[in-house]
């Protein structure tokens, strides 16, 4: 009896080593539910004392660690690259929801960002970013998908099993 079921969603845990863990400072990120993985990722934050930050378009930037702190003049995405470029702290900043149209100054910034030196650990990660905005960072950009792949199971040719 075979079943048709579709890929589970990774953990947060999972998906937060694969952004570390990326080759680059921008990750685009496909998952299919945001707020569930934020809420994992503020756990994590919460028990590794991590920093992870969201960036959201009515709020602005907020620790996830501490759920009432909020980066001062941050609602503006721009001054949100801004800070993330100056930090010179680790960190994993996700960005949700990211407004359409984008200026040029905030795509020379995350463009700037997704070049960052490979010793500083500094993640922009883009979530539920639209397809057109992906596109226009796929030279820069790292993919990881929030979904595991579908383990393939074994089968016997000529002898020999293959996956």
């Amino acid at each position: 009896m075979t079943s048709l079921m579709a890929p589970a969603p990774l953990a947060g845990s999972d998906i937060y080593e694969r952004i570390l863990t990326a080759p680059g400072g921008l990750v685009v990120l496909e998952h299919t539910d945001s707020e569930s993985l934020i809420e994992q990722f503020r756990g994590i934050a919460r028990h590794s004392g991590q920093s992870i930050y969201v960036w959201q378009p009515e709020a602005g930037m907020g620790n996830l660690r501490e759920a009432h702190t909020r980066i001062p003049g941050s609602q503006r995405l721009g001054n949100a690259l801004r800070y993330i470029q100056q930090s010179i702290h680790f960190g994993v900043y996700l960005i949700e929801r990211f407004p359409l149209p984008m200026s040029a100054m905030d795509s020379t910034l995350l463009r700037q960002l997704a070049r960052a030196p490979a010793g500083h650990v500094r993640r922009v990660v883009l979530m539920d970013a639209a397809p057109t905005l992906i596109a226009s960072f796929d030279d820069v950009a790292v993919r990881i998908s929030g979904v595991a792949q579908a383990a393939q199971r074994p089968r016997l040719r000529d002898g020999r099993w293959l996956l």
